[in-house]
């Protein structure tokens, strides 16, 4: 069964990641590049003076909105997460070093192209019955193209439902559980053999914690990650840039590395990664995967911020994915390449690899502060995409069928008997 998932997923993960994709995602990116005349070049300096500025302004939101800090912090949880670790690790794994080179090039067009999904998202969003701000693909594309495109807003809502299940749920618990159980086995508090009630104890706990905190709505959720952000982002970036500090002396040599291998990738990885396309392959798609630019989830988060001005709040889009992907994605392939550990080119590999980085430089005890910022990446990303399956299921009455309409809670934002039924889920 197991091995016909595979199977499965990976024709699907071949056709979806394929040079259609390719064309589309950097296509776009460039395509808006160029209409703007690189405004995420021209306008970065104001962009990071604009969200810095705004993100710290002390400000109460309106009922049925959350503050711009709020707003991307809340964003920026959906997007820093996994694909930071796990999936830059596999990134280099499969399509070696050069791989990062184009994840930077993905970062660049991507900053334009989630400009735009945040300006939009803000532009087009509506004030539902409960008088929550409520925004996102759909409502941009309903409001903004019209109502014969209103079959690609349902198809985008049922997507977003299904997407939650995934990167979500399964992809997050499997970091945190990862995460914890290296911690714990390198301490010799488990054994292999009690890593599969491990799982069963963390997956329980993360389902629990999580009903709470979405038990409270939109505005509880922007409450958790302001906190929880800021304080994951600096723990790891500390962390990561330590790596970097102690082996100094190969810090130019990784950088070449990245850049003849994003062109020749067989000189680098010994001819284990010999596709310039697999390279490039790899690093988009975890790019992506990692900042969410063209996927239009994290402009959901946006829309319910306590703003009326569309373009500034699309200077987050640019922060975002910088943040994301050219700092802290950027660190995390540092950390694996510094740290001189072994890579096995060619072969999947996932936050084992991040990990090893971390404590091959500070030995096993770093493995607990490790285990902790990544516990934190992936918790506040199980969040975020909650938002995305309740305003997807709340836009479309086609797929209310999903769960029951009991009594909505006191937030307005969706039913007690739906929250805990989706939230079990991350068990």
């Amino acid at each position: 069964m197991l091995q016909t998932i595979e199977t499965i997923n990976t024709a699907v993960n071949n056709f979806i990641w394929g040079v259609p994709a390719m064309v589309c995602i950097i296509g776009v990116g460039l395509y808006l590049s160029l209409r703007t005349r690189f405004l995420q070049i021209r306008k970065f300096p104001y962009a990071i003076r604009t969200t810095i500025g705004r993100m710290f302004r002390k400000k109460n939101a309106s009922d049925g909105a959350i503050t711009p800090f709020q707003a991307v912090c809340t964003a920026l949880a959906a997007t820093v997460g996994t694909g930071n670790i796990a999936g830059v690790a596999g990134a280099i794994a499969i399509g070696g070093p050069g791989a990062v080179f184009w994840m930077w090039v993905s970062a660049m067009l991507g900053m334009c192209t989630k400009f735009a999904e945040v300006t939009l998202a803000v532009h087009f969003r509506e004030t539902n019955a409960e008088g929550d701000q409520v925004g996102g693909p759909m409502y941009y594309i309903k409001n903004g193209l019209g109502k014969k495109w209103i079959w690609l807003a349902y198809l985008f809502s049922a997507f977003g439902v299904l997407t939650v299940f995934g990167t979500g749920n399964a992809t997050q618990v499997n970091t945190i559980t990862t995460a914890i159980n290296s911690a714990l086995l390198n301490y010799q508090v488990i054994t292999e053999e009690n890593v599969r009630m491990s799982n069963l104890i963390i997956g329980v706990l993360i389902a629990v914690l999580v009903a709470l905190i979405l038990l409270g709505g939109i505005k509880r959720i922007g409450q958790v990650t302001e906190r929880l952000v800021p304080f994951m982002a600096l723990l790891y970036i500390i962390l990561a840039l330590g790596v970097v500090l102690v082996n100094f002396r190969v810090v130019p040599l990784v950088f070449t590395s990245i850049f003849e291998g994003a062109f020749k990738p067989a000189s680098v990885t010994g001819g284990l990664v010999g596709s310039m396309f697999m390279s490039m392959k790899k690093g988009v798609s975890r790019g992506i995967f990692s900042n969410e630019a063209g996927l239009g989830t994290g402009s959901i988060a946006h829309a319910c911020a306590d703003t009326r001005k569309p373009v500034k709040q699309g200077m987050f889009g640019i922060f975002e994915v910088f943040t994301d992907t050219i700092l802290i994605c950027t660190l995390t392939a540092l950390v694996i390449l510094c740290s001189q550990v072994s890579i096995a080119y060619g072969e999947p590999a996932g936050a084992e690899l991040t990990i090893q980085g971390f404590t091959s430089t500070y030995g096993n005890w770093v493995s607990i502060f490790t285990a902790v910022a990544m516990c934190c990446f992936a918790f506040s990303t199980i969040l975020v995409p909650y938002t995305t399956l309740f305003r997807s299921y709340r836009f479309s009455p086609q797929l209310q069928c999903v769960a029951s309409r009991s009594q909505r809670s006191s937030a307005g934002d969706f039913t007690e008997h739906d929250a805990l039924s989706f939230c079990s889920l991350s068990a």
